[in-house]
């Protein structure tokens, strides 16, 4: 895995790692979160930026997930149904994010990055479900943003240590869903109560 990746970005660079992820989120088989993270392993080597690396990731994210809302409003449930398994969109994991976007769109829209499967299908059942741009950008493309600097900047600290996260993403996705979450509302209550706090003093 790691040679491939080494030759991908050594051939392809910054507009590779752009298209691959755009691909992949449409539902194409690229392990997004390995590549994000070795692009990140390659920003702490000194071969690539790190702006400019998660400038890339982020256009190429944003450009992916576009594209699958705005195939939900075109074509609709029956194509995903009768296509999805072909890109390994499995009817269950339609079945599944179904149910849990119809119960928290905007949050899927912006964590679901984060859980294999759900970001290929989110996008698509917000433009199914007609949600308008200007709400389904707000929500796609914060967690968009949020998804490329976790695991560019992991790939990054960790260093030579960067496999530890395709281990994780493995066999420990959910739990790793659960424990961002868990730091952005902490985070966010933090910043909450510090910004309250200098408004009153």
């Amino acid at each position: 895995m790691e040679q491939h990746l080494h030759h991908f970005i050594e051939h392809f660079g910054y507009i590779g790692i752009m298209i691959a992820l755009a691909g992949g989120i449409i539902g194409l088989p690229v392990p997004d979160e390995v590549l994000l993270t070795y692009t990140g392993y390659n920003v702490s080597t000194a071969m690539m930026s790190y702006s400019l690396a998660l400038l890339c990731s982020l256009i190429g994210a944003l450009l992916g997930i576009s594209i699958s809302y705005y195939l939900g409003i075109r074509l609709g449930l029956p194509f995903l149904h009768k296509f999805g398994p072909k890109i390994h969109i499995t009817e269950k994991r339609i079945e599944q994010t179904k149910i849990l976007f119809s119960k928290m769109g905007p949050f899927v829209l912006f964590i679901g990055y984060f859980i294999p499967g759900v970001r290929h299908v989110s996008a698509f059942l917000a433009g199914i479900n007609e949600y308008r741009f200007k709400k389904f950008a707000l929500y796609a493309y914060s967690g968009a943003f949020f998804w490329v600097f976790t695991f560019i900047t992991l790939g990054q600290k960790l260093g030579n240590d960067w496999k530890i996260i395709k281990h994780y993403v493995e066999h420990y996705s959910t739990y790793l869903v659960l424990l961002i979450v868990l730091f952005v509302i902490i985070g966010g209550a933090i910043y909450y109560y510090r910004t309250k706090k200098e408004r009153v003093q």
